[in-house]
């Protein structure tokens, strides 16, 4: 095993630290990920070097009173709850149009072809925002199944470079089995709606919604008793007797009412429930009208009565869950972006955060430490070095966790296209990765000139 002397934080990196340089061996393995070992990719192996690894960093009173602060303060979050019975043209265009927005520059399809200007043309005319009726009746529904949340009303995937085929930029978030919702608006073609989420707000496919009364939304909403998904993506059990809660997906933090209707020693969908919880989820029938099946989840599968204890030991373990999970833009590929993956490990323990990096990074209901270019060099390595595991470090379109030290360097997990590091010779490493990934922070590259601490712009820190 080659080791590297971190000539990058002597002489590139330069931690100077009350006079002292702060410098370590950092070996490099084969695969190429600096200060790696597989030691390192068990949460086991961050939690015993945790002090206080159980201890309660925030109780369920004071997640609550965080929630409602983000909800209250933050732009990005929307309470559907509280709607009026109708909202304002203005209003819901102005939904729309923050993403709806006719692209700027050049777009490629997934064979590396132009996106013409007939087709977008056809796309912004789906969208239909110019038949926004003056006054748009909300209605109340829930999400069926993971659906994807786009920015327009199509599934055409678009990218901003020829044969990079990763980010689509008409892809924007998710929604999860249960999440309530409002639809505002519907395409030209019928097979889209426009829906605004506690947390996002973008179209979807029509077919994932079922549609019900606000009373009988928010009653499945806050039933109980229920359960948490703390699996990373487990799924319910395959039944062909149901098959719209068959094998159905349930991510990361999803809150899902138990159903206590049936006799407990009766077969559920054709099987005895005893080895399994018994879920109710929504479905949609054929007129998109919202209902409820039971649904088993396996007991061996990750859930809880509750959400988790937010503790540090928890923190690492919900986030390495994900750990080789590739890396899908909003969402996609089955999987999750960084600031989704943040988001969804927090989610298990209570916490409803922002959707987007940029949100998160800047929202008035977290506790967060900004940093602009009159910040010094010096002064981000000093943030960086007094990082706390569960810390949230945001760069300019990313954002990591932080799991721990080793010789005092901080690490982090994150969910991260491809890492870059100066070699022992001055050269230039560029690691891809596409996965969430276990790294050390200080030595990572924005660029060719910058490391990730001189492009830090927010620390969050989950209090």
């Amino acid at each position: 095993m080659t080791t590297l002397r971190h000539s990058l934080l002597a002489a590139l990196l330069a931690l100077t630290l009350g006079g002292t340089v702060a410098a370590a061996d950092m070996p490099v393995p084969p695969l190429g990920i600096p200060g790696m070992s597989d030691a390192q990719l068990s949460p086991a192996f961050w939690v015993a070097r945790l002090t206080g690894a159980d201890k309660v960093v925030l109780d369920t009173a004071a997640i609550a009173a965080l929630n409602a602060r983000v909800a209250r303060l933050d732009s990005s979050m929307h309470d559907i709850r509280h709607l009026p019975a109708t909202l304002p043209r203005d209003q819901v265009k102005a939904w729309i149009e923050k993403l709806t927005r006719r692209p700027s520059g050049p777009l490629f399809d997934t064979e590396g072809r132009p996106v013409t200007a007939t087709v977008i043309d056809a796309v912004m005319s789906n969208a239909a925002i110019a038949a926004v009726p003056a006054q748009v009746t909300p209605r109340y529904g829930m999400a069926v199944r993971r659906g994807a949340l786009r920015g327009y009303p199509t599934d055409l995937r678009v990218f901003n470079h020829a044969g990079d085929t990763d980010i689509d930029r008409f892809q924007e978030s998710t929604l999860f089995p249960g999440d309530p919702l409002v639809v505002v608006h519907t395409s030209e073609d019928g097979k889209w709606v426009f829906v605004v989420s506690p947390r996002y707000a973008a179209w979807m496919h029509a077919d994932d919604v079922a549609y019900g009364d606000a009373a009988a939304v928010f009653a499945h909403a806050d039933a109980t008793p229920y359960r948490i998904v703390t699996g990373a993506k487990p799924l319910t059990v395959y039944t062909p007797e149901a098959p719209a809660v068959s094998e159905l997906q349930l991510d990361m933090g999803t809150r899902i009412p138990l159903d206590t209707s049936l006799p407990p020693d009766q077969p559920v969908n054709g099987q005895n429930p005893y080895t399994s919880w018994v879920l109710s989820l929504p479905v949609r029938d054929a007129q998109g009208a919202l209902s409820f099946h039971p649904a088993l989840l396996q007991r061996n599968q990750d859930s809880s009565a509750d959400y988790l204890p937010m503790t540090r030991a928890n923190i690492v373990r919900q986030a390495f869950k994900f750990l080789g999970e590739r890396y899908g833009w909003g969402h996609a590929y089955n999987g999750r972006d960084c600031s989704g993956f943040v988001s969804d490990v927090y989610r298990s323990m209570g916490v409803q955060m922002p959707r987007n990096t940029g949100d998160q990074s800047i929202s008035p209901g977290l506790a967060h430490t900004v940093y602009t270019d009159k910040d010094s060099h010096d002064a981000r390595v000093k943030a960086a070095m007094a990082l706390e595991v569960g810390d949230l470090v945001y760069i300019p379109g990313h954002v990591m966790m932080v799991i721990g030290k080793i010789d005092g360097e901080p690490y982090v997990i994150h969910d991260v296209g491809g890492i870059g590091y100066r070699q022992a010779d001055g050269s230039l490493r560029r690691i891809k990765l596409n996965e969430v990934s276990v790294t050390p922070l200080l030595p990572m590259m924005f660029g060719d000139d910058e490391t990730f601490v001189d492009r830090m712009t927010s620390i969050v820190r989950i209090r």
